[in-house]
């Protein structure tokens, strides 16, 4: 069994490592701001997963009892690398791309981050909020 869980851990680790160091490359390489961001999210998510659950297996051949700190923290990473990602795209939008050479939408409301309804202070008295 020791053996067993020894090649799962290592596997882990070197898919970790693989993932690692395509993110590592394609942040480098890649041409734009857009594009290097993927790379490293999908590094972040899967690279350090991966040796997150090598430590869960370890672990778990060492003392003989699950580690949930190393779940835990994975399951951090995978939701909140998305949310990391979708605040810098938008982040990179508003500073390089003006709203008028954005994309239609489809409907008869412009992109949400540039169309933004005016704030409490801004509205005149008795004014009805926009509904969403």
């Amino acid at each position: 069994m020791t053996l067993f869980l020894d090649i799962v851990a290592g596997a882990a680790l070197i898919v970790a490592s693989i993932f690692g160091l395509v993110g590592s490359y394609g942040l480098v390489r890649l041409p734009d701001a857009m594009q290097r961001l993927h790379a490293p999210t999908k590094a972040t998510t899967l690279g350090v997963g991966g040796v997150l659950i090598a430590s869960m297996v370890y672990y778990y051949r060492q003392e003989g009892t699950l580690s949930f700190h190393e779940l835990m923290i994975t399951a951090f990473l995978i939701l909140t690398a998305p949310v990391t990602a979708n605040f810098i795209a938008k982040a990179h939008m508003h500073r390089n791309i003006p709203p008028e050479d954005l994309p239609p939408t489809g409907t008869d409301r412009g992109w949400a981050s540039f169309d933004d309804p005016p704030a409490i202070s801004e509205r005149t008295p008795g004014e009805p909020r926009d509904p969403i």
